[in-house]
């Protein structure tokens, strides 16, 4: 069978992070490296003179830019021409680059990723990879809500920077961004310098996938390069550094943040099995009611009566989910779901949730 047979979706890393952390300089060692893959670059560039572009190293890659800055309405219809533009060049790249302003709210891009049917039938969202600046971010997330957005989207965020800060600042940075997402993949860098392996190709939105890369991915203590996984509730009202070490089961609290301006939470839920018949209008209810302020939702369902794992995911108002695997033997039967988002009721969540398990 050909490859334009087969026609694989082509796979879309977007790349956030705030003014100076380091986006350029990660994209010009993805553009440089010989990794032998062809890319296409979309550049969004703030205020109508492109200097990003200017930045970029010259390489065979084609680069597009969209000069209209803030991330809305209008550039989401740019970047769908423009990926319908790519789409009708076949065979002329392997992957795809967003790369956004520095002022943007990563949300919008993904979901044109998400949502458009045209898009969606031919690309992939494989990833969102967010730099930050260890030295600058306590700052950040002091001015900007777009610089907490940006880590709490993410999948894999780069601590950068970390050549600028003390090994005891940098504890504490790396504690906040996990306060404020539990379940990215976090790596320490200095320049922007990874292995791009642990950027690229990492099917890491696609929760179906993550779960087939890692079956612990939405499990608290399972990982090894994590200090806490999703399951980590939190809140912010005490200023202790989190354990590191911690074995803890069911809910507890994630020692908050030691930087007091961060406002995302992560809400984690576990349950035993489902009523489907109450579990879907109550999920279509919470993202209606509460979707503005859920900037990710991920879980993995079990329904009673049914041998398969059904996976949901949802960005904002916008939520999907299908079948992904049967129960293994052995397996235990649980419900788990993550929320990341701001102004959510916890205790509203539970309650709630609690009413869709099946009553012993």
């Amino acid at each position: 069978m050909t490859e334009t047979s087969t026609q694989k979706p082509i796979p879309v890393t977007v790349l956030t992070g705030y003014l100076g952390a380091g986006k350029t300089t990660l994209l010009n060692r993805i553009l440089s490296e010989n990794h032998g893959r062809k890319y296409a670059v979309i550049v969004n560039e703030f205020g109508e003179i492109g200097i990003d572009n200017d930045l970029i190293v010259e390489s065979d890659e084609e680069i597009y830019e969209m000069n209209n800055g803030c991330v809305c309405c209008t550039v989401r219809g740019d970047l769908i021409r423009v990926v319908e533009g790519l789409m009708r060049r076949p065979g002329r790249f392997d992957a795809i680059i967003v790369e956004t302003t520095g002022l943007a709210d990563p949300v919008p891009v993904a979901q044109t990723f998400f949502m458009d049917d045209d898009v969606r039938a031919k690309t992939e969202l494989d990833a969102v990879v967010a730099l930050v600046d260890a030295k600058h971010l306590p700052l950040r997330l002091k001015d900007s809500r777009e610089a907490e957005d940006q880590i709490a989207f993410a999948d894999v965020v780069l601590l950068n920077k970390t050549d600028l800060v003390t090994a005891e600042e940098l504890e504490r940075i790396e504690a906040t961004v996990r306060v404020i997402n539990p379940s990215a993949r976090i790596y320490r860098t200095q320049r922007s310098e990874i292995d791009l392996t642990k950027v690229l190709d990492q099917g890491a939105f696609n929760l179906e996938k993550a779960l087939e890369n890692d079956p612990h991915f939405l499990d608290q203590d399972e990982h090894d390069d994590h200090a806490c996984g999703p399951d980590c509730d939190h809140d912010h009202h005490h200023h202790d550094h989190h354990d590191h070490g911690h074995d803890h089961h069911h809910h507890h609290d994630h020692g908050p943040s030691p930087i007091h301006d961060v406002t995302v939470q992560s809400i984690s839920l576990r349950g035993g099995e489902m009523n489907p018949d109450r579990f879907f209008p109550w999920i279509q209810k919470i993202t209606q009611t509460d979707g503005p302020n859920i900037l990710r939702l991920k879980g993995i369902i079990a329904f009673a009566g049914d041998a398969e794992r059904y996976v949901v995911q949802g960005v904002h108002m916008i939520i999907e989910g299908d079948h992904q695997r049967a129960w293994k033997d052995g397996e235990k039967r649980e419900t788990r779901l993550v929320f990341i988002g701001r102004d959510l009721d916890r205790e509203k969540l539970e309650r709630t949730f609690r009413a869709c398990e099946v009553q012993a």
